[in-house]
């Protein structure tokens, strides 16, 4: 640990929750530099939906490796990036009906989200954008706007302007519809809020403690953003890729976002990359007018490309994905019923789901005896109040209920006894 406390800067976070040095990772397990296995709840904050070193994906990217395939190559035609878009548009968007152009960024999740900003900017001429409380979309400057957590916002040292912050879904109580707020404002000529470029919104917020957007109120948003030539941008990094149970978080809701963001989990493989989708008459960049050196991960796309036709050429991954995440909300109402007076709550939706404890030093001692006991798990919310299960989507079931038993004991642990039930 030295090598760290001397080199590395203190920006370092996940590593203070979890001081080992981790060594392998295969499927749902890390393992320690002295052979200790955890299992994994973390999952790259869902960068690894697919699990650690999975076998057909490492195949693979070996194999193209071993082939002397084109490593970088910043924007060029290759074989790779090829198979990746005829992957993608065979296998996600023929299915769903989608004609979306895909703009490779820069490596992250912020960089989509900034090129998708920045779009909307260029082709409305307009320069405000809409973002809701408790929304999380990177910590680049542009992002960061649109990021409502202080925390984040205050590493900025710039004024963070272009962005108007409404309420999300719930924010105001559960029966407030809080888009009539955004809709009087966007109505009333003396509200003072000038008709954005876009709205950009997560359908579950991950990072801002699995809030949920209802499936009306997301209709009801797409319908406000159509009806005024507004944008709507899903940014669909952490919830994308399977995480609520179809590929795009926002296909229950039955609607067909303008822009939408993708990266975490996009590679299968824990690999960089990020995309910006937009529909064919936003494709108005003129040639390099966008870009970044690391646009072009080779063997990203390889990794990507075995994924989709690995998970997704039909549902039966999906279907999966789906029973495990009502297990997983069974497991967590059942934890909630041994402590009866502790006033906590099950928030999220498919297999990004968690407790909220409403209390960031409860959490925190959940997760602590959790570590303690063989399971990687962390926070999220703005108090980091919200232990949150982001187990890889592959997991198997007798590993997820071993890591359910582990948090269902940390939790007994971590209450006062007065707050928990006689089992």
């Amino acid at each position: 640990m030295e090598t760290f406390q001397r080199f590395e800067s203190s920006v370092q976070s996940y590593a203070r929750s979890f001081p080992v040095v981790f060594e392998r990772a295969q499927g749902s397990h890390l393992y320690d530099a002295a052979g200790n296995a955890y299992l994994d709840f973390l999952s790259g904050a869902g960068s690894l939906n697919y699990g650690h070193n999975h076998p057909a994906l490492k195949s693979a990217l070996i194999e193209y490796i071993q082939a002397d395939g084109v490593t970088h190559g910043l924007d060029l035609h290759t074989s790779a990036k090829e198979q990746f878009l005829r992957a993608l548009a065979d296998h996600i968007f023929a299915p769903r009906g989608l004609q979306y152009r895909v703009q490779f960024t820069g490596p992250t999740g912020a960089n989509a989200v900034e090129a998708a900003l920045k779009i909307a900017r260029k082709v409305t001429g307009r320069s405000s954008v809409v973002a809701f409380t408790n929304g999380f979309h990177g910590v680049t400057l542009g992002a960061l706007a649109a990021t409502g957590n202080q925390h984040h916002r205050g590493g900025a040292g710039v004024d963070l302007g272009g962005v108007e912050r409404m309420p999300f879904d719930g924010y105001l109580g559960e029966h407030v519809d809080s888009l009539s707020y955004l809709e009087k404002t966007l109505d009333d000529n003396s509200s003072g809020i000038d008709t954005p470029a876009a709205v950009i919104v997560e359908t579950v917020q991950g990072e801002g403690g699995l809030n949920v957007a209802r499936i009306e109120w997301l209709q009801h948003l797409a319908h406000l953003c159509r009806e005024r030539e507004i944008l709507l941008i899903v940014d669909d990094i952490q919830a994308g890729c399977g995480r609520t149970g179809t590929f795009f978080s926002f296909e229950p809701a039955g609607i067909t976002p303008d822009i939408v963001t993708l990266s975490k989990s996009l590679s299968g493989f824990g690999l960089p990359l990020a995309v910006t989708l937009l529909k064919p008459e936003l494709d108005q960049w003129a040639p390099g007018e966008h870009n970044g050196t690391f646009r072009g991960n080779n063997h990203a796309f390889v990794t990507a490309t075995r994924a989709i036709e690995q998970f997704w050429s039909d549902d039966q991954f999906a279907t999966a994905v789906r029973s495990k995440s009502e297990h997983l909300a069974d497991r967590l109402r059942r934890i909630l019923a041994r402590h009866p007076g502790a006033g906590m709550r099950v928030k999220g939706r498919g297999m990004m789901q968690g407790i909220d404890c409403g209390s960031g030093a409860v959490a925190d001692a959940v997760t602590t005896a959790a570590f303690e006991q063989g399971l990687v798990i962390e926070t999220a919310g703005p108090e980091d109040e919200v232990v949150k299960c982001f187990c890889p989507l592959t997991i198997s079931e007798a590993e997820l209920n071993a890591g359910l038993d582990v948090l269902d004991n940390s939790f007994s642990k971590a209450l006062p006894r007065s707050l928990t039930a006689v089992r």
